[in-house]
């Protein structure tokens, strides 16, 4: 016969599946409270209470979790990645024009680009970076 404590283990199960195929790190945050209900739930068989818990540690999980996580995993802002590489001079590993190309960066392959649509860089010259489109470097030739 299905028990209590089950259900919550499978919604938690539920919930780290979910993250893996969706990983915004806010599942985890029912997985966790599924979790410790199971463990209560397997003591104490009441659904109203064990859901009350349930939704009282998801709730504290969200808010803490999130904090943690933020700290932690910062986003990098187009500011700090000026500052990091803007003005680095880079090897070209594949042949760069204005719709294909790419540098090496600190034992790191990034996708590079001109400006200059006649302009081609060939492998293994030294260039510039002069900006940024998301991922995408801009160069120049030295």
């Amino acid at each position: 016969m299905f028990e209590l404590w089950m259900f919550y283990v499978v919604l938690a199960v539920v919930s780290v599946v979910v993250e893996m195929f969706f990983p915004t790190f806010f599942c985890i945050n029912f997985a966790f409270a599924g979790f410790i209900t199971a463990v209560i739930a397997f003591f104490y068989d009441n659904f109203y209470v064990t859901m009350s818990i349930f939704l009282v540690l998801s709730l504290i999980s969200i808010i803490f979790i999130k904090r943690i996580l933020e700290k932690y995993f910062k986003k990098v802002s187009s500011a700090d990645f000026n500052e990091q590489y803007i003005g680095k001079t880079v090897k070209v590993i594949e042949p760069v024009t204005c719709n294909k190309g790419a540098v090496t960066i600190y034992d790191e392959r990034w996708e590079a680009r001109v400006k200059d649509e006649t302009q081609t860089v060939e492998a293994g010259c030294d260039v510039r970076i002069t900006g940024n489109d998301s991922l995408i470097l801009f160069v120049e030739k030295i």
